[in-house]
């Protein structure tokens, strides 16, 4: 044999081993061209991409995945070395359907650059480990309370409606506020528009369920002026002594001002729940909360609103003025959607021009409301990109939680495609419009599943 049958046949050998351990990987993984063009995939790839492909084919990695992560071809093609890791552990939420208890399924994705030519993709399935990443984040936000400065708080006892007992120095010290505060709810220490009253008591039933209930956000000094800071609440061991009395304290309340650890919280706060371009919420962060908001309806029956927004006829402001300005619209969307909704709300975006809010303790009559709110202050921008100026409009679908015959919630799915409906009707009737959900819309149930050329 010659040197260059040699040579060919050590090529193949290679070519096999690589072949075999690509196949009986126990990862997905994906090898691609830049642009995402598959070459390789392995058959966990396959199982776990075939879902999200809106044709049924895996041609393009970018193009599978751009329902749920719709940044990935730009990381890719802003990533400034020649080779290396564009970015580790990507956390991307599916939907919920067909799975137990509408759990959403969560799959982490690594991207590699080979080099000026290839990429592979590391995909697994990791449910299971988020949700006890989770558990280990209350944990260490538990330790973290009683270990760090624990002379800088406020403490104060809460009877079982959440009504501040007493006062003491500890509550001047850190929030400024005086005795006149006994009787008043405990949300007095956050922003108005970052609790609603039923929130107010699902903490308290969380602290009763876990032990303890603990958050992080803002909070509110007497003064008007705000802190970042961790409010813990657990139950009194010795409550039962007050009998039934309607104001004897049954909880405490630890309240902590920790504005200089915010910017650590922050950061990764954004890495593993904001969207890279919009920096609203992320799909991760979004099913977290509906699933903890499904979560407390099924206790407490509650109203919940998602409105579905969708910007109007998006792929022709990609192909007219380029995607670099069809991302300052997507961004300019963001800002109008940040700066509409509430503290309490829930804003994300899930794929594409598609955004979705989550509104806590709302009826129909107000989320069609703050809809329309929204839709008609869009189509008055403009968004300035390489001297045009853009003007864009969304339509929107807007359903509402509700308990079914039998007595059980409807499923964040359930909602979703619903608001879906709503919005595809939107569309139908010509954009730029708000549309509820009505029972009559799920007579249609081969409605055409929208897409970013449908806009």
């Amino acid at each position: 044999m010659n040197p260059v049958d040699d040579s060919v046949e050590s090529l193949r050998a290679e070519h096999e081993a690589l072949m075999q351990f690509l196949y009986l990987a126990p990862v997905g993984l994906v090898q691609a061209g830049i642009d995402g063009e598959i070459v390789m995939i392995n058959p966990i790839s396959a199982q776990l991409l075939m879902p999200l492909s809106p044709d049924g084919c895996l041609t393009n990695l970018f193009t599978a995945l751009e329902s749920v992560a719709p940044d990935l071809r730009l990381q890719c093609e802003q990533y400034p070395r020649s080779n290396g890791m564009v970015f580790e552990g990507l956390h991307i939420h599916l939907r919920a359907e067909g799975r137990t208890r509408g759990t959403p399924q969560i799959l982490s994705l690594t991207l590699l650059k080979l080099d000026g030519a290839r990429v592979m993709a590391v995909i697994q399935d990791v449910t299971a480990e988020v949700r006890r990443e989770r558990q280990l984040r209350q944990s260490d936000a538990w330790l973290n309370a009683i270990l760090t400065r624990i002379s800088d708080y406020a403490l104060v006892a809460i009877d079982r409606d959440g009504r501040l007992c007493d006062w003491n120095e500890s509550i001047a010290r850190v929030t400024g506020f005086g005795e006149h505060i006994v009787g008043s709810p405990y949300s007095i220490f956050y922003p108005p528009d970052a609790m609603t009253a039923e929130h107010l008591l699902d903490r308290l039933r969380e602290a009763e369920h876990n032990g303890w209930s603990m958050d992080e956000g803002l909070r509110l000094r007497a003064d008007g002026s705000q802190f970042w800071g961790s409010a813990l609440i657990a139950p009194l061991p010795d409550r039962e002594a007050f009998g039934d009395e309607p104001d004897a304290p049954a909880y405490c309340l630890i309240l902590r001002d920790i504005s200089d650890k915010r910017a650590a919280t922050e950061k990764r706060r954004q890495a593993a729940f904001c969207d890279h371009l919009t920096a609203l919420s992320n799909r991760r962060a979004f099913f977290e909360a509906a699933e903890l908001e499904i979560e407390r309806a099924t206790h407490t029956p509650r109203q919940l609103a998602l409105i579905v927004f969708d910007a109007d006829n998006f792929k022709l402001v990609n192909d007219r003025h380029g995607h670099p300005a069809g991302d300052r619209v997507l961004c300019d969307l963001a800002n109008a959607l940040r700066d509409t909704f509430r503290a309490v709300d829930t804003v994300a975006r899930l794929g594409g021009e598609e955004f979705a809010v989550l509104l806590p303790s709302t009826g129909i009559e107000q989320a069609l409301l703050v809809a329309e709110r929204l839709r008609a202050q869009v189509a008055t921008r403009l968004v300035a990109a390489d001297g045009a100026e853009i003007a864009y409009t969304v339509s929107a679908g807007v359903a509402v939680l509700d308990a079914q015959s039998d007595g059980k919630i409807v499923s964040i799915d359930a909602l979703i495609k619903r608001a879906d409906q709503a919005l595809y009707t939107a569309k139908a009737q010509g954009r730029n419009r708000v549309f509820p959900w009505t029972p009559e819309l799920s007579t249609h149930e081969n409605t055409p599943q929208r897409s970013r050329d449908a806009g």
